[in-house]
């Protein structure tokens, strides 16, 4: 089997819902860029000061920023069996990156180790995806206002901790970002396919049966 689990798709796709099941299914880490960038942050980092500039007007973080924080991440002990990426890279230049990161911290290579999986969806479902996206802050559980509503409207299921709504979740934002994503994180889609371990799967479904296609994937890489 694959060690190395690359999610790709526009903001609110849904790659966050799945990652955390595979993460569970194979008991790898789930590694999120979103997540480590706001921790940093949130404990006002160098890196997180630098971050939180273009995260606030929808853009991509500096490369030199987000390898400092993956590097930092997938060199701890939880991941030497394996790992899924979501949010990196985001770019052709960062999937080079990748290539070195992988190289120097771990033992795994990007073509014999890697399978990225691409989530397809149009721009306009995304958009009101995101508006009605809540998270919360406690324990990460993701939730949508229409498609998958908590329990207790605006109340986490898991730990009851009132849900918050990202900042740059709203149209405005979501448009430039998708933007963004169009110019610069696209092109993987081509070099992925390029290294052989591009998967596609149609990320407009009802989340189980994305999940099956996930698991299609995967298990057939595997045989």
């Amino acid at each position: 089997m694959k060690k190395v689990f690359i999610f790709l798709g526009p903001p609110g796709c849904g790659k966050g819902t799945q990652t955390t099941r595979l993460s569970q299914k194979l008991d790898i880490p789930h590694v999120d860029t979103g997540s480590l960038l706001r921790k940093n942050i949130q404990d006002n980092t160098p890196f997180g000061i630098e971050a939180k500039k273009y995260i606030d007007k929808g853009q991509l973080v500096p490369i030199e920023v987000v390898q400092n924080v993956i590097k930092d991440r997938i060199k701890k002990d939880d991941c030497k069996d394996g790992f899924i990426l979501d949010g990196f890279p985001r770019s052709v230049e960062q999937a080079d990156a990748l290539k070195g990161i992988l190289k120097e911290v771990t033992n795994f290579n990007l073509q014999d180790d890697a399978l990225a999986i691409y989530f397809d969806i149009e721009n306009e479902v995304l958009i009101q995806r995101l508006v009605n996206r809540r998270s919360c802050p406690k324990c990460g559980m993701i939730y949508n206002l229409i498609s998958s509503p908590p329990k207790i409207m605006n109340y986490c299921d898991i730990c009851d901790t009132q849900l918050v709504q990202r900042k740059d979740d709203n149209e405005e934002t979501a448009r430039l970002r998708f933007e963004t994503y169009e110019n610069e994180t696209k092109p993987l889609l081509e070099y992925f396919e390029n290294e052989g371990i591009l998967k596609e799967i149609n990320a407009d479904a009802p989340i189980t049966d994305v999940w099956e296609s996930i698991k299609e994937i995967i298990f057939d890489e595997e045989e």
